[in-house]
């Protein structure tokens, strides 16, 4: 059976949950307490050398880390990953996206915000990852004035990636009024069948206020 090495409250892991639910996958699930250090012991480095969640075990011993990386794996030969060169390279692109403009902007400042952290941050720090999220943002509203979903004509793991953290940028104080076409995208993500409607607020750890190593 799979094994998710799993940190509730964070959205990368909300994401791989969301695809093994949609896939009605069983998979056993171990808790990391990230805030304890438990992601830096020699252990869990043999497992993935960067000491992060999510981890997946796909057989004893054997490993995939990075939550895209675990999204194309699991989508492999289903609906929610094309076999088409063109459509297969546009859901990637979203990924890489997602990666870079979304989740260490909008998912950076949610995790301050969440966890009391803001004000340990510089001004210039917030203000960087601000206007990156507003670029972000504007991107993903200029493309889905035009297209249902992100990528391949269709819900794919382009979408579950990047909803994870864009679809909960008001929790980092954003205002998504001035997005519509964003908006009704979250929408028809949502209403996706299996969609994994529970999230787990970062209040449920009580070590969450520590910075992480």
């Amino acid at each position: 059976m799979l094994r998710l090495y799993d940190y509730l409250p964070s959205q990368n892991a909300w994401k791989v949950r969301l695809l093994l639910n949609h896939l009605g996958l069983p998979y056993e699930r171990k808790l990391v307490s990230i805030f304890e250090g438990e992601s830096h012991t020699e252990e869990f480095l043999m497992k993935n050398p960067a000491g992060a969640v999510p981890v997946l075990e796909v057989e004893p011993g054997r490993f995939i880390a990075e939550s895209n990386a675990i999204l194309c794996y699991l989508a492999e030969g289903t609906s929610y990953l094309p076999d088409e060169r063109l459509a297969r390279a546009r859901v990637m692109q979203w990924l890489f996206f997602e990666q870079s403009y979304v989740e260490p902007q909008i998912g950076s400042l949610r995790y301050w915000t969440l966890t009391g952290k803001l004000t340990r941050r510089s001004a210039e720090q917030i203000e960087s990852k601000r206007a990156a999220s507003l670029r972000a943002l504007a991107a993903l509203e200029r493309h889905l004035a035009r297209h249902d979903f992100l990528a391949a004509g269709r819900y794919s793991i382009a979408d579950m990636a990047v909803f994870a953290y864009a679809a909960l940028a008001g929790d980092a104080g954003f205002d998504l009024a001035p997005y519509p076409a964003f908006r009704a995208w979250i929408e028809r993500v949502r209403a996706q069948p299996g969609f994994l409607a529970e999230m787990h607020p970062y209040a449920i750890d009580p070590h969450a206020t520590r910075e992480l190593a």
